[in-house]
């Protein structure tokens, strides 16, 4: 293994690879669907909430852990209290659950794409489409196969040359194209009862099933509890300032997943009323509902390709901030270096990440729960593993080697305004709430109750 660790070159190279890192799927697939579901407005004010209170405790504790070891998941608990080593061990699989299955999700964007980009949108429009396509046996593969790719090249790169140029380049202009979207989709004739309904919170809807499905959505957008945050904390300098850092990456990633609704929301209101059947369509908001309101939209082709460049782009920053961190874990443990790891990682992404895109068609027989291979991997790592995680992170850091040992990692370079709220949060609101989601996870998935 190289004897020096890599690290970002400066705290804006930290900031925009952790903020790439947490904008991704969650943001630009998964928000809009939840706010369109749940209330809009509501939803958005309680998710806003919770990103600012709850979100930021275990985001600065994972990155301070990460840059107090200077070592990955495994590590990083080891090194603290080799009781919880198994702690590393359970986040670290995480990413290995997830990653795969990411990747498929991200050859289907691609494939949109190029759709999108070959003047195909009537066809992507069409009923039926998305769900004939994910079957096909070749297509979706390939298409994975080209997505993880070019992941895999660029943590091949390293953290200086490949995972901070990418950052630097790919979110300036996600933001950039997340604005104009924006601006198209809300001037879109009765977009504006979108808007309405996206902004202005209808407290009649509020219900504690949208508390908690704005909790789970936390973790998906902020990549937490899978081991990321703690392996680019691991590279961070100690110059940088992490309180400040952590608000940074808080506001690109929130706003990011603001904007995806500001795209997405209006424009479906305006071209099909705001009905109940449109707003809950669910997952398949972007792939199924979106290329119909493209279809009718004036300039809807273009608009449609430039959308889906912006979601390739969200989500292959998350997908290199994932395969980093396998790629870390198992430098980390087996001491290889980083063009060996990400050959070895490539080739595990491919063995597991292809079955799962195949589940969808000749080994849909393959039903654990009932359910696709993706959507069990899905809840396995998400509703499962990662509230699970961070239960325990909270308990190890509040009660095992107490709060004290992050405060004082994060006032190396500046006091911590928040200290005493964050101790308040990690010790005892962050539990109960995550026990909440875990046991609402499992009630949903046992057909308990609808979200």
């Amino acid at each position: 293994m190289e004897k020096k660790r890599g690290s970002f070159t400066n705290k804006l190279g930290f900031v925009l690879a952790a903020a790439g890192s947490a904008v991704g799927l969650g943001n630009l697939w998964r928000f809009p669907y939840l706010a369109a579901k749940h209330g809009g407005g509501i939803f958005l004010l309680v998710y806003l909430i919770i990103a600012v209170t709850f979100g930021f405790a275990l985001m600065i504790t994972e990155i301070a852990l990460g840059r107090k070891t200077r070592l990955s998941a495994i590590g990083a608990y080891d090194a603290l209290d080799k009781r919880f080593k198994f702690m590393g061990y359970l986040s670290s699989a995480v990413p290995f659950i997830i990653t795969p299955y990411y990747c498929v999700i991200g050859g289907w964007v691609l494939k949109y794409l190029v759709v999108f980009l070959t003047n195909n949108v009537s066809s992507a429009a069409a009923d039926g489409y998305f769900e004939n396509y994910i079957a096909q046996p070749a297509a979706p593969v390939i298409f994975f196969l080209i997505y993880v790719l070019i992941g895999c090249v660029v943590v091949m790169l390293g953290v200086e040359g490949g995972i901070e140029k990418a950052s630097r380049i790919m979110m300036p202009v996600l933001v950039i194209i997340s604005i104009v979207v924006s601006v198209f989709s809300i001037m879109q004739p009765g977009a504006w009862e979108g808007v309405k309904y996206y902004l202005l919170p209808d407290f009649s809807r509020f219900s504690a099933t949208t508390v908690l499905a704005a909790m789970g959505q936390l973790f998906y957008s902020m990549s937490l509890a899978m081991g990321i945050m703690i392996t680019y904390g691991s590279y961070m300098k100690k110059e940088n300032h992490l309180e400040q850092s952590v608000r940074q990456i808080e506001i690109f990633d929130t706003g990011i997943a603001f904007m995806a609704g500001l795209m997405i929301i209006p424009a479906v209101f305006a071209f099909s009323g705001g009905s109940e059947e449109a707003l809950g369509k669910g997952p398949g908001l972007m792939f199924v509902t979106l290329p119909k309101v493209f279809e009718n939209m004036k300039f809807g082709t273009v608009i449609g390709a430039v959308f889906f460049l912006l979601v390739l782009f969200a989500a292959l920053t998350s997908s290199i901030s994932l395969t980093e961190t396998l790629v870390s874990i198992v430098r980390d443990r087996l001491g290889w270096g980083r063009k060996k790891a990400s050959a070895v990682i490539l080739v595990f992404l491919c063995v597991v990440g292809i079955p799962v895109s195949l589940g969808f068609g000749i080994w849909d027989f393959i039903a654990p729960m009932g359910m696709s291979l993706l959507d069990f991997c899905d809840f396995v790592s998400n509703s499962v593993m990662m509230p699970i995680v961070a239960i325990i992170s909270c308990l190890f850091v509040g009660f095992v080697i107490k709060p004290k040992a992050i405060i004082d990692e994060v006032e190396v370079n500046g006091p911590f305004k928040m200290k005493k709220f964050y101790t308040i949060i990690i010790k005892y609101i962050a539990p109960v709430c995550l026990v909440a989601i875990l046991i609402f996870a499992i009630m949903e998935a046992m057909g308990m109750i609808t979200v």
